[in-house]
């Protein structure tokens, strides 16, 4: 053991000898080993950092919603574009259907595009404000966050109450800062709705099936009772969401799911259902055959600018083994075995490897730190990525220093000493 950390200790001296009296030539030979590992590591920081974002969304909606859609998810929407279109929208009869006859779910939601409308407040007014008529259990299958207020109470929603929750971009442009939209009354066409709350903003999440930003939400009574909102849910963009009860197969729920939406809508056996049932699990999939890619993308730059630093080390290798061929000599007439000179000119190679790493990965450090601030979402360089980029640095030292620490080892002392 004392005698390997010897071999060390001679080996990284070496290292550094050799990087501080050729200093130019140590730079260019170790850029394409830290340009390497940039590639990897960077790559795969910025693909690790999208898919927690991404995942971190989902979790937050949930994995156990069913979304009722006339689009499925997992296909092109380029594609059977008319047979999309040509399905009928979903009605409020529909989504009673199911709230009654579901015995499996949790909760079933209901909401309805009302349009874009202009909120006015005294002197100050926003135009195109997206409205959605929601169901009481919309709340909780939208995860809705509060700035401030809060959801509808049983009695506003059965009612028709007129209030609304806004969405925080909607609240700066009406109210500006330091003004509580709470309680506040706003005008859209002539009608007074009271502010119960303010949304969070949507914030850097890139997965966002629900923004709200730019949008108010009425309870779906108010929608019937002072937009002209039909139950048929007839021209505007309409949408069923169904929330599984604990411990239920969300597969059995999805079963349980057509054969209600047939039975409503009719159909006969062999016609096949003008509705797709998607869940967050289809864009996981995708997300996972996109994040390979350009994993493999950025694996195969790497390894190109990896190779060309390979030969690089090796070249100073052998240059480092052609000016210390006497010193090997002498060494080897000493007693040192040619294992001993072989791991020495091994750990040589692996030190000065380790170096470019060491500034590949301070690079991705410097460039995701100042993307994270420049563009408000948070690119890290985790701990795994870390010690990937170090291994492969330790790799390439052993591959790229092989071939010279043969050649040491296998020299003729008494030639050796004479050159």
């Amino acid at each position: 053991m004392r005698q390997f950390l010897r071999i060390l200790l001679e080996g990284a001296a070496q290292a550094w000898q050799q990087l501080i009296a050729n200093k130019l030539r140590s730079f260019l030979s170790l850029l394409g080993v830290t340009i390497g590992i940039f590639c990897i590591i960077g790559v795969k920081s910025a693909v690790d950092s999208l898919e927690s974002n991404i995942r971190n969304s989902m979790s937050k909606l949930g994995n156990d919603v069913i979304y009722v859609e006339k689009f499925s998810w997992n296909e092109d929407p380029g594609q059977n574009w008319w047979k999309w279109v040509r399905r009928p929208n979903f009605s409020y009869t529909e989504f009673e259907a199911l709230q009654e006859r579901l015995k499996s779910a949790d909760k079933v939601g209901y909401w309805q595009f009302l349009g874009s409308k202009t909120l006015k407040w005294k002197s100050s007014s926003v135009e195109n404000a997206i409205f959605l008529g929601i169901t009481e259990d919309c709340g909780d299958l939208f995860s809705l966050e509060y700035e401030s207020g809060r959801f509808f109470s049983p009695v506003e929603y059965q009612t028709g109450s007129d209030v609304c929750i806004i969405g925080a971009v909607l609240a700066e442009g009406l109210f500006g800062e330091g003004i509580d939209p709470v309680d506040k009354t706003i005008s859209v066409g002539g009608r007074k709705l009271r502010i119960l709350g303010v949304l969070k903003k949507s914030g850097n999440d890139i997965l966002k099936p629900f923004n709200f930003d730019n949008g108010v939400l009425v309870g779906y009574n108010l929608a019937r009772r002072g937009f002209s909102v039909r139950a048929k849910g007839q021209w505007e963009r309409t949408s069923l969401l169904v929330k599984a009860a604990p411990g239920v197969d969300i597969e059995n729920m999805k079963d349980e799911i057509i054969g209600v939406m047939r039975s409503e809508r009719q159909l006969k056996p062999k016609e096949e259902n003008n509705f797709s049932l998607n869940t967050l699990s289809i864009l996981s999939g995708l997300f996972d055959s996109v994040f390979s890619t350009i994993n493999v993308a950025g694996f195969i730059i790497g390894i190109f600018a990896l190779v060309v630093g390979m030969f690089s080390v090796a070249n100073i290798m052998f240059v480092s083994v052609k000016e210390r061929t006497n010193i090997i000599g002498i060494k080897m007439a000493l007693g040192a075995k040619r294992w001993f000179i072989l791991l020495e000119i091994l750990i040589e190679a692996v030190v000065l490897c380790f170096v470019g790493g060491l500034f590949g990965l301070l690079l991705i450090w410097l460039v995701t730190y100042g993307i994270s601030k420049a563009i408000d979402f948070e690119i890290f360089l985790s701990l795994n990525n870390v010690l990937v980029g170090v291994l492969t640095s330790i790799i390439v030292g052993v591959l790229s220093g092989l071939i010279p620490a043969i050649q040491a080892s296998g020299m003729d002392p008494v030639e050796a000493i004479r050159k």
